[in-house]
């Protein structure tokens, strides 16, 4: 038997809203919004030499930046868990973000649907879990890059690092309810009718090229993919060439205030997922009827 918590199919439909984090929640990256100029440097500055270290040395992006975000930690600051945390805290969010969650998890439940909010980003788990709506349990699971501690609490290594590509590993673990980094029920074989989010429940919400591989996987099964712009720059460019190359089905300001398009967008989409889980369960019903000796 499994030492893995798992989540099984419910009595309602599950809608699962999957987030990139940097510039889709939060107007900049949030390394930027304290950290880097709290090492001595300008931003533009800091992503420079990450990139350089990544081309010179064959490394992935992220660990790029994790290293480097050690590194001239040293003589500046404590570089631990809590310090992350604090700079994370700090983080602003896009208008309406604050009560987002909550919001549009009561209007799920409002219309026979379980709203779950999940983080899939190439930022820093303890820098968004230290965010005040992480804080108040706006996420059912932060899947992001994180780092290993001593046992003085200092951060020595990478922990998990999530890039581009790997992203699309957490969109099947949350489809199955095997949310466990760790866990390999990941590749257990589900029936249809047993699957815990079917991907058609997913709205995938991102700002750029990172997220297209999630965008594409969602709607290629028939869920929402949302591209975001910051309303402030009303900068369109990345979510119009995101359209025209069918990477996302719609695009939105990234305002989360109550009645903004986003918001507009997201509840029809729940109220279309209500409607169309109820002939989906009469599907199934029926397809069992017919065929009894498969059950």
């Amino acid at each position: 038997m499994s030492d893995y918590v798992r989540k099984t199919k419910e009595d309602r439909p599950v809608v699962a809203i999957c987030y990139d984090f940097d510039k889709t929640l939060s107007p900049d990256d949030m390394q930027a919004q304290g950290y880097i100029q709290s090492v001595g440097y300008e931003v533009d500055k800091f992503w420079e030499k990450s990139d350089v270290l990544a081309k010179e040395n064959g490394m992935d992006s992220n660990l790029a930046y994790m290293y480097l975000m050690m590194e001239e930690a040293k003589g500046n600051l404590v570089f631990n868990r809590k310090a992350l945390e604090e700079y994370g805290s700090k983080v602003k969010l896009f208008p309406g973000a604050d009560t987002w969650f909550e919001r549009i998890r009561q209007y799920g439940e409002e219309h026979g649907v379980i709203v779950e909010h999940y983080i899939i980003s190439s930022g820093l788990k303890e820098m968004i879990e230290g965010t005040s709506v992480a804080k108040a349990g706006a996420f059912e699971q932060i899947y992001a890059s994180s780092f290993l501690y001593d046992d003085r609490g200092l951060a020595i290594w990478p922990a998990q690092v999530v890039n581009y590509t790997n992203k699309t590993q957490f969109l099947f673990r949350i489809s199955k309810g095997v949310l466990d980094w760790n866990d390999p029920g990941v590749n257990d074989y589900f029936p249809q009718d047993e699957i815990r989010v079917p991907f058609r429940n997913m709205i995938y919400i991102g700002d750029s090229d990172t997220d297209i591989p999630c965008m594409k996987l969602v709607n290629s099964y028939g869920g929402y993919s949302i591209g975001v712009y910051n309303a402030e720059t009303n900068d369109r460019t990345k979510v119009h060439k995101m359209m025209r190359d069918n990477r996302i089905k719609y695009f939105a300001s990234a305002d989360y205030r109550d009645g903004s398009e986003m918001d507009r967008l997201v509840k029809g989409i729940l109220d279309r997922t209500a409607a169309n889980e109820k002939l989906e369960s009469i599907y199934y019903r029926n397809l069992k009827e017919s065929n009894p000796n498969d059950c």
